[in-house]
């Protein structure tokens, strides 16, 4: 395809979209057009093998091919009502791989939809990576503020150590060393930066619980404190549990900083492109 008829393709898609309860859609009678089917019935076959293909893959027909109704125009200032369908991003792109892909529409919208759905699934992943690394950095503040409160009661850098790992044990119900060796944490790490991000918010609350009752019930020394983390992170514990959630049970996550490396790499190269953009509107 030449450039110019890939650039009109794309803006006619583009333009096609439409927004319905605030996700994006685009009416299959549209598609069918933007698609090179002359003939609804034809189109609809497609739409079948979409649908199929969409049940297959475990998603669910009422929230990618909706049907809905459409007025169209006709002789003499008359309306007229037909039934249409309303294609979710996802359904598009299930459409596209089950048309003809002979038809030059249908070959730009498996290649337009694959990279947009992609997208999205980069987008998705990129989120849930920055949340696990703001987990993890709130965990380190929590931890160090508990640390100064503890000081202040008695409780060295060695005793917060131990409350700490008493804590983790109540938590997952095994020792820190236990933990490391089942989720393949290095000795000279902590196991935090290896956790699942629940199982991080999970450390963090506990915390914030132990840093809040030591100052509210004036509690002082190694012995009382280390009580009240345990306590708490048993509490922890216990409300994960009441909802099906083991944290021992839950895969060990990919290495924070390597992830906070890629999320860096990833900002990197984004002002890369808008330094070019930039250079070049100079």
């Amino acid at each position: 395809m030449k450039t110019e008829e890939i650039r009109q393709l794309f803006e006619r898609f583009e333009l096609a979209a439409k927004e319905i309860e605030s996700i994006e859609c685009w009416s299959a009678r549209e598609m069918q057009v933007l698609l090179g089917y002359s003939k609804w019935e034809n189109f609809e076959k497609v739409i079948q093998k979409a649908k199929e293909a969409c049940i297959n893959a475990g998603g669910e027909i009422n929230n990618h091919f909706p049907d809905v109704r459409k007025t169209i125009p006709m002789p003499k200032g008359a309306e007229k009502e037909i039934i249409d369908v309303a294609l979710t991003r996802y359904a598009c792109y299930l459409v596209a791989q089950n048309g003809d892909s002979r038809k030059p529409e249908i070959a730009f919208a498996q290649n337009y939809f694959a990279v947009q759905t992609r997208r999205a699934e980069i987008i998705e992943q990129r989120l849930l990576e920055y949340e696990r690394v703001k987990a993890r950095e709130k965990l380190s503040q929590t931890e160090k503020q508990l640390s100064g409160i503890l000081y202040e009661r008695g409780v060295d850098s060695q005793g917060f150590a131990v409350i700490r790992s008493k804590g983790d044990q109540a938590l997952f119900r095994l020792s820190t060393p236990q933990l490391k060796q089942k989720m393949g944490v290095p000795d000279s790490r902590p196991v935090a930066d290896f956790l699942p991000t629940i199982s991080i918010k999970a450390k963090d609350l506990a915390a914030e619980m132990t840093g809040l009752n030591v100052q509210t019930k004036d509690l002082k020394g190694q012995n009382p404190i280390e009580k009240e983390h345990i306590d708490n992170s048993a509490a922890v514990r216990k409300m994960l549990v009441e909802r099906g959630i083991y944290p021992e049970q839950l895969p060990a996550a990919d290495d924070i900083k390597k992830i906070q490396r890629k999320l860096d790499t990833d900002d990197k190269n984004v002002l890369k492109e808008v330094r070019k953009v930039n250079k070049k509107k100079n």
